[in-house]
């Protein structure tokens, strides 16, 4: 029910030009941008208030990729990245991927990468929300999972350019987990996403959504920004207007795609830098996140009462054409 927000999505056309080589690399920072970092880095006495940690040239970079190379909205958002850390600080305790809640979490797909981007050269993420235990884990814990994700993302520097698509299956998910949709939370994750961090995101698609899922939405409108309302698509049951956006080729068979079912698992894996059946299978993230490095093993959770840390062992994932990729 489009009428939520205010645009027709169905007349909207994305073509399926590829970013070219050339442009990418200039976008990505492979020109030179000291001056610019220089100007940022030169800012931060200017608000003593907040905590800057990290002020390194790279990390920089991913700001003024974000918005457009202009430093004022570049040292804005670095700000606003920091200060929101600093006022939320319950959000970013243990904030690594072997705490509990957040393995849980991932491990149910929240949220769920794709291994290839889309052709516009933009990194996909999926989440199916009937797999929530929202008896078991908050939807707070789900955003944690969420920007410790993003966090690991947002260091490919073509991940920072080209930006994100974002597909929410609302397939089966039921009035009950719709009554932990906490509205603090849901306005902490519009604010953290939107104004807080360097991630672009091109495309919020809807899919199956019921009615309690849109009169949500109804609540949070208040708090996007007409740029935001602008890119989210409220597709219901027709998978079609979806693959106008999105290709076939790339998404998993629930999303009406030519992939296999997803498996959140091996997302999952990746994060928690565990074995996983889909590198014997020629399955890998290295196109869409950069490499971790290796971690001590008395890092990962021992606690016997969740879910173990094993690597997933079950029916196998094959990657699909690199001809997928921009």
């Amino acid at each position: 029910m489009a009428e939520y927000f205010e645009y027709d999505w169905t007349q909207r056309h994305i073509g399926f030009s590829s970013v070219s080589p050339t442009k990418a690399e200039s976008l990505n920072g492979i020109q030179d941008k000291t001056h610019l970092i220089q100007a940022i880095q030169n800012l931060i006495p200017t608000r003593p208030e907040i905590e800057f940690q990290q002020t390194d040239d790279s990390f920089i970079l991913r700001f003024l990729n974000a918005r457009k190379n202009s430093v004022p909205d570049s040292f804005e958002l670095m700000a606003n990245y920091y200060s929101y850390r600093q006022r939320n600080k319950q959000l970013f305790e243990n904030f690594v991927a072997q705490d509990i809640g957040i393995q849980q979490a991932l491990r149910d797909g929240f949220p769920g990468v794709l291994p290839q981007r889309d052709r516009k050269g933009r990194c996909v993420l999926v989440i199916f929300t009937a797999n929530w235990d929202h008896c078991a884990y908050s939807l707070e814990v789900i955003y944690r999972a969420l920007l410790l994700t993003m966090e690991r993302l947002i260091e490919k520097p073509r991940n920072q350019m080209n930006g994100f698509v974002v597909v929410v299956d609302w397939s089966e998910f039921s009035f009950r987990q719709s009554s932990s949709l906490n509205p603090r939370v849901l306005k902490l994750m519009i604010e953290g996403l939107q104004d807080c961090f360097p991630a672009r995101f091109k495309g919020i698609h809807f899919i199956s959504q019921p009615w309690y899922v849109e009169a949500a939405l109804t609540v949070i409108r208040p708090f996007l920004k007409e740029k935001t309302k602008d890119k989210i698509y409220l597709h219901g049951n027709n998978l079609s207007t979806l693959h106008d956006y999105v290709a076939k080729d790339i998404l998993p068979a629930e999303l009406g795609g030519e992939a296999p079912s997803y498996n959140p698992l091996l997302w999952a894996n990746e994060m928690l830098e565990l074995p996983s059946v889909g590198r014997t299978c020629g399955l890998s993230f290295s196109d869409v996140c950069c490499s971790l490095p290796e971690r001590k093993p008395e890092a990962f959770s021992t606690d016997t009462n969740s879910r173990d840390n094993k690597p997933f062992e079950g029916k196998e994932y094959v990657q699909e054409s690199e001809s997928a990729l921009s």
